[in-house]
């Protein structure tokens, strides 16, 4: 018996030292799974934040990059527009009384496309005045925008 005890001992020696051995190592390796565990958690932390920033200043890139487009849409479509004038005087001879009068009449294209019809203006002239200073004086187009509620006032105005 105690032969195989000095058999079997060092045999069981091995086994335990060899189970002890494991349980360290495999301590040692769920210590180093967890280091990089906590590494790679925090590397994503700082891609997730750094995309969330890309996106935000892509997000704003991309709405100035919108804005600058429309404002030269917007400006291209303005450089098309033209208003294109023509005016002639008209003399009014009714009994006794000569009346001498300017009309003007304007209109709006787009390129070469009217948008509008031909809008008149008469405008009464004295002896003597200055024909060219008031052709400048009267536009409808360069003056501010001119609201659908002024029209009928300005017509009645007009006649």
């Amino acid at each position: 018996m105690e032969s195989l005890l000095w058999i079997l001992l060092p045999g069981f020696v091995a086994v335990a030292s060899g189970l002890l051995a494991w349980f360290v190592m495999q301590s040692r390796m769920e210590v180093a799974l967890a280091r990089e565990r906590e590494a790679l958690a925090q590397e994503r932390g700082s891609i997730e934040a750094e995309r969330a920033a890309l996106e935000a200043q892509l997000g704003t890139a991309i709405h100035a990059a919108e804005e600058g487009a429309k404002r030269a849409a917007l400006d291209n479509f303005l450089g098309d527009l033209r208003v294109e004038q023509r005016h002639y005087t008209r003399e009014n001879r009714m009994l006794l009384q000569n009346r001498k009068s300017l009309v003007i009449q304007e209109r709006m294209y787009f390129r070469n496309i009217p948008l509008s019809d031909w809008i008149e203006h008469e405008i009464m002239v004295d002896e003597g005045a200055d024909v060219t200073r008031m052709l400048q004086d009267m536009t409808v187009f360069d003056q501010g925008v001119v609201s659908i509620e002024d029209i009928p006032r300005q017509r009645k105005a007009l006649a």
